[in-house]
């Protein structure tokens, strides 16, 4: 078992890291086996927190209305990691979405890793899941606030060390830091006849609309034009 590392997770408000958003950070810094510093904000995305992200983690509007966007968020996270290995539960999509918003505010986050959900799918293949709830559930792992950033990096903590305890071998694959690879993307922007239509929409319903509209991305206008349609409904 690795004697330092960072224990992480992310709610998102969707599964894509170049147009969907961060919503939470959650983190916990480990060494020699104790939790020696913690890490836990929440993200105000700039668009509206899709119903079936509430529905999942119950993260809602007015709990992100007054937060630090991402670039403030990230800046302090970015810090809170330093040089540390960190860990995870499907860290590849963590991974995913930090490397990419950090890219996006002129950042870098590149690490090496340890995914907890690769050790159980090597060393637990009779289970009928390897879900996070479900191996806290099967190690009786206390598990208070699932889909909680936070919650989900400390049991991911027991987790690993379960895990390790009970499976970690001289030289197996699995228990050793790995260089986490994604390639950063840029999101497609606005198009100009999006750009024309929210604006018409704005000033049709006579809306208040804080974000800059230029900065938008394709998939950001798209939404925010679905959203208008199907609460105001169309330009007559």
């Amino acid at each position: 078992m690795i004697d330092k590392y960072v224990a992480l997770d992310i709610e998102t408000t969707g599964f894509n890291p170049v147009n969907d958003k961060i919503l939470e950070i959650g983190a916990v810094k480990v060494k020699n086996g104790r939790v020696v510093d913690t890490f836990s904000e929440l993200i105000n995305p700039g668009i509206p927190v899709p119903w079936r992200i509430t529905e999942v983690t119950g993260i809602d509007d007015s709990m992100v209305r007054g937060c630090d966007n991402v670039s403030v968020v990230l800046r302090k996270f970015l810090k809170f990691c330093d040089e540390d290995v960190i860990l995870g539960h499907n860290l590849n999509f963590d991974y995913s979405f930090l490397a990419e918003k950090s890219a996006e505010i002129g950042m870098k986050f590149s690490k090496y890793g340890l995914d907890t959900l690769t050790m159980a799918k090597k060393h637990l293949k009779n289970l009928e899941s390897r879900k996070l709830d479900y191996l806290c559930a099967y190690y009786g792992i206390e598990d208070k606030e699932h889909h909680r950033a936070y919650n989900d990096a400390g049991v991911t903590v027991e987790l690993y060390k379960k895990l390790a305890d009970l499976y970690e071998k001289e030289k197996d694959s699995v228990f050793i830091p790995v260089k986490m690879q994604y390639k950063p993307k840029k999101a497609s922007p606005i198009t100009p006849r999006q750009k024309t239509y929210l604006t018409d929409l704005i000033r049709y319903h006579r809306l208040e609309f804080n974000e800059n509209i230029n900065e938008l991305s394709k998939s950001e206008a798209s939404r925010w034009i679905d959203k208008i349609l199907s609460t105001h409904g169309r330009i007559f």
